[in-house]
């Protein structure tokens, strides 16, 4: 661990990253904030330990400094936990009351640096920027260290990975129509499905994670009741696996049940033969599924390269909607569009009465949201709500 006014990593190009602070004073928090956003950092701030690891479970961070002392716990009480999830996340610790025994239990559990307060701002920026500069470059001189250790997490979130579902409801008569199916896993170290996406996109196993998807989805859906269908999220990557189309594959077996998603946030301009691949499956019996249009860079053009049977409309677009006038006119039009062409309309995030009622004045077909259920284990029920 370095000094708290040890030597910084002078004449190197700028780092910035995203920064999770912890402090369960409010001036400090802010004063951190507008001192590491000046700095060009992305900030988080929190006021206790739980709070961090809830941010921690949502999301990525490349630093967390944190107040040594708390109410209830610790700055070193957060740090175990960390550890637990990421071995090399860099952590700086931010005191007032510097003793021996918290310097030493810091060293042990690898803290970057121990900083005392009042600090000035450019010691601060120097840190942080010390911090990531140091985590940058044990990346790129050891890689296959890094990447060994991802190996590791991923194949442990592939071990504990499970399948929630959400219930999506019917406009006309609030009964459930369909569930979607979610990634979930219990590995700490990719706390979220985001995490372990990006960790299958670095180590080239993108389709190793949709195949064990796609089965433990199959596997759930086989104790599933008659009636509802299912939506299963698939990677434009997964369009070139061959195991997708294979009639004897776990998931094809339910394929007449089956609502393919393909998210607007990703690219298909890699995926050759898109035509030809999406008639395929539309062959075995799936229908197939635009997610989040409304939120990527793709727009319309996507649409019409997918020719969707459904569309669900982003939660950037269904959150406010109720008091927002232009959100209104875009998700009218969507819906005329799907309309006019045959094509279900998935209103999806919804969470509040407001919301539900004005995406019903607008005539979406279906409605998906933590007003009706959050996502649980096979098979949550669902309430209309207010």
């Amino acid at each position: 661990m370095h000094q708290p006014n040890g030597g910084s990593f002078e004449g190197t190009d700028a780092i910035v990253g995203r920064v999770l602070v912890v402090d369960d004073e409010s001036l400090v928090r802010q004063m951190l904030e507008r001192v590491l956003t000046r700095a060009g950092h992305q900030v988080v701030t929190v006021g206790a330990p739980g709070e961090a690891l809830d941010q921690l479970s949502e999301g990525e961070f490349d630093l967390i400094l944190t107040d040594l002392s708390m109410p209830g716990q610790s700055g070193i009480d957060l740090m175990r936990e960390v550890r637990v999830r990421d071995r090399d996340l860099p952590v700086l610790f931010l005191t007032g009351q510097p003793s021996v025994d918290s310097a030493a239990s810091a060293v042990e559990l690898g803290a970057f640096r121990y900083l005392l307060k009042p600090i000035q701002p450019s010691a601060l920026t120097r840190a942080v920027r010390d911090a990531l500069h140091a985590r940058s470059l044990a990346r790129a001189t050891n890689p296959l260290r890094h990447r060994e250790a991802l190996e590791l997490s991923f194949q442990a979130a592939l071990d504990s990975l499970w399948i929630a579902f959400q219930p999506i409801l019917s406009a006309a008569s609030g009964e459930t129509f369909g569930f979607e199916a979610l990634m979930r896993s219990r590995e700490p170290s990719l706390p979220h499905p985001g995490a372990v996406l990006d960790a299958a996109e670095k180590l080239g196993y993108l389709h190793r994670l949709g195949r064990v998807v796609r089965e433990r989805a199959a596997r759930a859906i086989a104790e599933a009741p008659r009636g509802p269908c299912f939506f299963v999220n698939v990677h434009p990557a997964d369009l070139a696996d061959t195991e997708l189309f294979d009639r004897s594959a776990p998931l094809s077996a339910y394929a007449s049940r089956i609502i393919l998603e393909l998210t607007e946030r990703s690219s298909l301009e890699g995926v050759s033969g898109l035509e030809g691949r999406l008639a395929d499956l539309r062959g075995l019996g799936y229908r197939i599924a635009v997610d989040d249009l409304g939120a990527g860079y793709a727009g319309l053009s996507y649409f019409a390269s997918v020719c969707p049977d459904l569309i669900k409309i982003d939660m950037s677009l269904v959150r406010g909607i109720d008091a927002d006038p232009v959100k209104q006119r875009v998700v009218q039009a969507l819906a005329e569009l799907g309309r006019s062409m045959g094509i279900e309309i998935v209103g999806e995030g919804v969470e509040t009465v407001g919301e539900r009622d004005k995406l019903l004045e607008l005539q979406c077909t279906h409605l998906q949201g933590y007003l009706f259920a959050k996502p649980a284990a096979p098979f949550p029920s669902a309430v209309w709500g207010g």
